[in-house]
């Protein structure tokens, strides 16, 4: 079965699908941690290497599978906030399972290396 086919099907293919992008579990993690926030304070907090596109890109990407939603505030200066949705509150017990394990595996890491 081609994995286009188990979109929606299979649990693991269908994550990870949602979750393409380099930066989408570091810009769920900090949507975890303090929502809403303003595009300038998020890009703030992201690897100096992050393009102000490639965030935006990645952005859009999370919004459109209802991870996060964006919201527009009319007012001068334009004022938008990003927050989880309800799914994607849902991801916050994963996103502490992989901070646990990356903890363990940067101490293996560490032993490894000694």
């Amino acid at each position: 079965m081609a994995k286009k086919e188990l979109f929606g099907l299979c649990p693991y293919v269908t994550s990870q699908k949602v979750l393409t992008g380099k930066w989408s579990m570091y810009i769920l993690y900090i949507l975890s941690q303090e929502a809403p926030i303003r595009f300038n304070e998020l890009q703030r907090r992201m690897p100096v290497e992050m393009t102000h596109t490639t965030l935006s890109r990645q952005l859009k990407t999370l919004e459109e599978e209802g991870l996060i939603q964006r919201i527009e505030y009319s007012q001068i200066p334009p004022k938008v906030e990003y927050s989880l949705t309800s799914i994607g509150k849902k991801f916050e017990k994963v996103l502490d399972a992989l901070g646990e394990w990356g903890e363990e595996y940067i101490d293996y890491l560490n032993q490894k290396n000694c």
